[in-house]
């Protein structure tokens, strides 16, 4: 069975790790106890949307991308297969070389 907040969780702690980020420092940024951040990273605690805010906003990463990352993976675990097309807006990002569109990618980026 899909538990939402273990994906949610796991797309967060990756996206910490791939920054090279402690717990602490994360933690600190986003003005939630260590222990808390922890147990969402584990899938042990729901994140209110208000707490899921302030730890995208300590991870600099949109919640969208965190979303659409929890998205993907749960439409994986259901058999889906996920088209291979980027949103037009997305497109224009991209081709403009917005770097922030290209940070928040390669934080999101799955491990493998």
């Amino acid at each position: 069975m899909i538990v939402l907040r273990r994906e949610i969780g796991d797309v967060l702690r990756g996206a910490r790790q791939r920054q090279g980020r402690t717990l602490r420092e994360v933690s600190s940024a986003a003005r939630v106890s260590l222990g808390y951040l922890s147990e969402v990273e584990r899938g042990q605690k729901e994140a209110s949307s208000e707490l899921l805010g302030s730890i995208c906003d300590a991870l600099d990463v949109r919640m969208s991308a965190v979303l659409r990352e929890v998205s993907d993976r749960v439409a994986v675990a259901e058999g889906l297969s996920i088209p291979d097309t980027v949103p037009a807006d997305l497109a224009a990002c991209m081709r403009r070389g917005d770097e922030r569109w290209s940070e928040e990618r390669a934080a999101l980026a799955p491990i493998g």
